[in-house]
């Protein structure tokens, strides 16, 4: 297993990572809508404004200010006062809205080893930037055992390629210091592209990837739940982190159980009606909401309103206000919850993950279809193929 970590870098999985493109804070929300709408995930780096034509690594970390998700949006779209104005709303800046962490993004080379770039991952770092430089070529595994100017694994036949990496190998970047590159051309790399990259892998990974997520400890009994009689406000009062969810939930039994009837997370909301699941946020209960309008019996589709969104539109705030009709709800609620149960192997899981494009798996027991017992994330998962066999291999070398 650890070969797969110690013979890639970071540069192996950011062939075909398209380019980023900064989200700069004073944008407006309307436009992260958009950005993200686009971008491959539900979240976006955002970014303070560029004050200089070049710049080093350090400074451009400090220029990071956080990740925007779809949920943060939706949550601030449903305080009274972004519904009482919502052209308002629409027009304030991001940097109003994103939760500031500088943490979470952290430059690398792209000769990082990957094996660095999952210890960086396990510590709170969600996204990895990485230098798009013309030279770039995929690091073969020679190179890679010569990373930080030492030796992983020894080779019984040196020739002349293997002599000049040799010479070379003090001046390899270390992964805790990355050089300043002449480049402005940057990749993000995220934890699902580490997840999908893994997939790939599950024979190198053996037997891990057919174990069930019990037996690999691999389920997390943390998480945040709200009660679907409260309001489904309440959900965005806990700041659930990572995942980005909370679950909705129904008592059970006596023994304190709860069963599952959705979540409230910025996966579900991704590419939603930003302005109508504010509303819905702001006014249903968290079973109302998850269920959708029009499952909801109680409350008549007539006296919904409408909203209907041009995010096209740059002048004229008509396009942005509710109008009332019974044409067509204002939100539909997604009712079930990506779940999979306590056996299921963490192959069946990551293979779910990415298939839904989802950044976590509700975990069921095994004899009931809806019994919460935990979650499954990414850092979950980068946890369990990371452990004792991997540090074992690295221990021996």
């Amino acid at each position: 297993m650890a070969s797969v970590f110690l013979y890639h870098v970071v540069g192996d999985l950011t062939v075909g990572k398209p380019e980023l493109v900064e989200l700069c804070e004073t944008e407006t929300i309307e436009t992260a809508i958009r950005a993200i709408g686009d971008s491959t995930e539900c979240g976006i780096p955002v970014w303070k404004r560029r004050l200089s034509l070049i710049e080093t690594s350090e400074i451009r970390q400090q220029r990071f200010v956080g990740i925007l998700n779809s949920l943060d949006i939706v949550a601030f779209l449903a305080r009274q006062e972004c519904l009482d104005d919502q052209d308002r709303a629409m027009k304030t800046p991001v940097s109003e809205v994103v939760v500031q962490n500088n943490s979470l993004l952290k430059q690398v080379d792209p000769a990082t080893r990957l094996i660095d770039a999952l210890e960086m991952m396990k510590q709170g770092v969600r996204r990895l930037l990485v230098p798009k430089t013309k030279g770039w070529k995929r690091v073969s595994k020679r190179f890679s055992m010569f990373y930080n100017g030492r030796w992983l694994k020894s080779l019984e036949t040196p020739n002349s390629s293997t002599n000049t990496l040799t010479m070379n190998a003090s001046n390899l970047p270390s992964s805790s210091s990355p050089p300043t590159i002449p480049t402005d051309k940057f990749c993000c790399l995220s934890r699902e592209d580490v997840i999908r990259f893994l997939i790939g892998c599950l024979g190198a990974l053996a037997p891990i990837p057919l174990s069930s997520i019990s037996s690999l400890g691999a389920i997390n009994p943390n998480y945040s739940v709200v009660d679907s009689s409260l309001p489904a406000i309440e959900a965005t009062q806990m700041s659930p982190d990572d995942p980005s969810a909370v679950a909705v939930v129904e008592p059970g039994s006596s023994d304190g159980r709860h069963k599952i009837i959705g979540e409230i997370s910025a996966s579900r909301l991704w590419k939603c009606d930003y302005l109508g699941a504010a509303w819905a946020l702001a006014n249903l209960s968290a079973g109302q909401f998850v269920m959708g309008v029009e499952d909801n019996h109680h409350t008549p589709r007539s006296s919904l309103p409408d909203f209907s969104v041009d995010l096209s539109s740059n002048g004229g705030g008509g396009s942005m206000r509710a109008s009332f009709g019974a044409g067509r709800s204002m939100y539909r609620g997604r009712s079930a919850p990506l779940t999979c149960k306590v056996k299921s192997s963490l192959a069946a899981v990551m293979a779910q993950m990415l298939s839904h494009r989802v950044t976590h798996v509700w975990v069921t027991e095994d004899d009931t279809e809806d019994v919460l017992v935990g979650v499954v994330g990414y850092a979950d998962i980068l946890a369990t193929v990371t452990k004792h066999p991997a540090n074992a291999v690295l221990s021996g070398s």
